[in-house]
């Protein structure tokens, strides 16, 4: 996949992450309900819950997974031994990331 490809879809993420994600669900909701009162019924006020239910799942793991990035960052400058490379991985592509997992465990089997 392109680079390019990969950081839109990433900052699709963080966007589907932000509090404006939710607002925006509900000011489409409320547009609907403005302009085709007549077309919204069960099914628009489910699309709307799976819309709001989608972005609060990604912004629960969104919040998890910083959580853990500042958990292991501290970790990591508090251990003398660890390598600053590690600091910044989660700046890197997840294929990248994988790869770099895959030679670390494949070194030390060979250790």
């Amino acid at each position: 996949m392109p680079l390019f490809v990969r950081k839109i879809l990433t900052l699709f993420g963080a966007i589907a992450a932000s509090p404006w994600a939710f607002g925006t669900v509900v000011i489409y909701g409320l547009l609907w309900i403005v302009f085709d009162a007549a077309s919204f019924s069960w099914h628009g006020v489910a699309t709307l819950a799976t819309w709001s239910m989608t972005l609060m799942i990604q912004r629960s793991e969104h919040r998890d997974t910083q959580a853990i990035h500042a958990k292991l960052d501290e970790l990591l400058k508090a251990q003398k031994g660890a390598r600053s490379r590690l600091s910044t991985i989660d700046e890197q592509e997840p294929e990248e990331i994988e790869k770099f997992r895959d030679r670390e465990n494949s070194r030390r089997d060979d250790d």
